[in-house]
């Protein structure tokens, strides 16, 4: 099966019920994407379908047809991209073990609107679990994103 993931086409050997987040871990190499619950409930495993967040533990390969994929490697490869760079500055990462997830909801959230409130932020990065209970500098760095600083 061909998949577009992060603007390549990819000819994958998966069964069509394999998840989303194996192929392109396992059989892709794209590590950044991580497993978190395997229940759509952390957010680890967020990615972008169609610019779109999507929970990649429970898609099933077969599901994303044409559409594009954008994982954590392919939002910007160098770094660059205005939430990956805010991300840094405002020091957001503890563990950073759901970080990706929270990038990609966060980048995601700015497409969409590019101006959120707080009020925005929560509700569009509220099924993004941080055990480390970043979620203020998480904020933080979304407002900086947005504002271009």
């Amino acid at each position: 099966m061909k998949l577009r993931v992060n603007g390549r086409l990819h000819e994958v050997d998966a069964p069509a019920d394999m998840p989303l987040l194996w192929v392109l871990r396992e059989l892709l190499g794209l590590t950044g994407t991580k497993f978190g619950c395997g229940m759509a409930q952390c957010g680890a495993c967020t990615v972008h379908v169609d610019g779109n967040p999507a929970r990649s533990c429970v898609m099933p390969v077969s599901a994303v047809g044409d559409h594009e994929v954008t994982t954590i490697e392919g939002l910007s490869p160098d770094g660059a991209h205005p939430v990956q760079r805010a991300w840094i500055e405002e020091d957001v990462v503890q563990c950073g073990y759901c970080q990706p997830g929270q990038v990609m909801a966060a980048a995601a959230l700015l497409k969409a609107k590019p101006r959120p409130t707080d009020g925005d932020i929560d509700a569009a990065l509220s099924g993004n679990v941080c055990r480390c209970g970043t979620y203020p500098r998480i904020r933080a760095a979304v407002h900086r994103a947005a504002s271009g600083r």
